[in-house]
């Protein structure tokens, strides 16, 4: 199968790529949000192939999957034609949550996917046949060595998203555990700052860290937490959102309390053994729940019954 679908969550996909199939990404001059091509930072199969924008109609394209309202017409733009369709939301709604409609809400011929049920819950997906198919994630090896009493974090643009990624949060946090930042834009903050690390090198450096941190307010579920917990780190997460469902007790320490997370911090900083108890209990869950091979297979048999 040829699948048509742009690089937008460089994560998400790397994992959706590795399947099966031919994945056609566009390309546009400048490597722009609507054509970025191949990711430069994460090491993807040659299945996943760049495409100028104005030689795609060139490409038999069995199926586009869509991640942004305005690639339905970019697609029948480039293409000249139209091509069954399935679109994935990745994001919590925005604004006046309760009543926040989605875009595709008023339509029934396109799939709407779901990252997580959290997501699908909280949407107002109107008449758009739905389903769910949660995050997986390709199995880095159990990496974790804890040496360092420090916590890691990874959250991209954390100034431009300080709310919603709980940036304003890490203060009280480094006030009990040294902290280290992971990154697009991190550097500049006041905690050691690693930014744009191949993939490979960041889940090195990470997993050197006692502990993860998670401090998102809003966000469907951050597949950094899920990397973090497949790495074998103990996690400490703001039970926010989605982070409840992936993250069981024995694994690390989920609360709504600042104070409890900062002290849960301070504890597994301060307890290597603890830590690396939690942290291969993390990774179990996270294989078991988000395995890849689990992800593709589900993906599979939604594309298959589009095409």
């Amino acid at each position: 199968m040829r699948i048509l679908i742009w690089h937008v969550h460089g994560s998400w996909t790397s994992a959706f790529i590795r399947g099966g199939h031919t994945y056609v990404l566009p390309l546009v001059p400048g490597r722009g949000p609507d054509g970025r091509g191949r990711a430069a930072t994460f090491d993807w199969p040659d299945s996943a192939r760049e495409v100028p924008w104005d030689r795609l109609r060139d490409e038999p394209i069995d199926v586009a999957v869509y991640q942004r309202p305005h690639e339905i017409d970019l697609a029948r733009e480039w293409l000249g034609r139209d091509v069954p369709g399935i679109y994935v939301e990745h994001n919590t709604p925005k604004g006046d949550v309760p009543h926040t409609r989605h875009p595709l809400a008023d339509r029934a011929d396109i799939t709407l996917v779901h990252v997580t049920h959290f997501n699908e819950l909280y949407w107002d997906n109107g008449k758009a046949p739905t389903r769910v198919i949660e995050h997986g994630v390709p199995d880095p090896g159990h990496l974790y060595t804890g040496e360092l009493p420090r916590a890691g974090v990874v959250v991209n643009e954390p100034v431009r998203r300080t709310r919603v990624a709980g940036t304003d949060l890490l203060p009280g946090f480094a006030s009990r555990v040294p902290l280290d930042v992971f990154g697009m834009k991190v550097n500049g903050l006041p905690y050691g700052a690693y930014e744009d690390l191949p993939q490979h090198v960041m889940h090195a450096e990470l997993a050197r860290r006692r502990v993860y941190l998670h401090p998102y307010r809003w966000t469907s579920l951050g597949l950094a937490l899920i990397e973090a917990m497949t790495l074998g780190m103990p996690v400490v997460a703001l039970a926010a959102t989605e982070a409840f469902e992936a993250v069981p007790p024995e694994a690390g320490v989920l609360s709504t309390k600042v104070d409890v997370l900062a002290d849960a911090l301070h504890t597994f900083a301060a307890d290597p053994e603890s830590a690396a108890q939690a942290g291969k209990a993390a990774r179990a869950a996270a294989l078991a729940r988000y395995g890849l091979g689990r992800f593709l297979s589900d993906w599979d048999r939604l594309l298959l019954a589009h095409v």
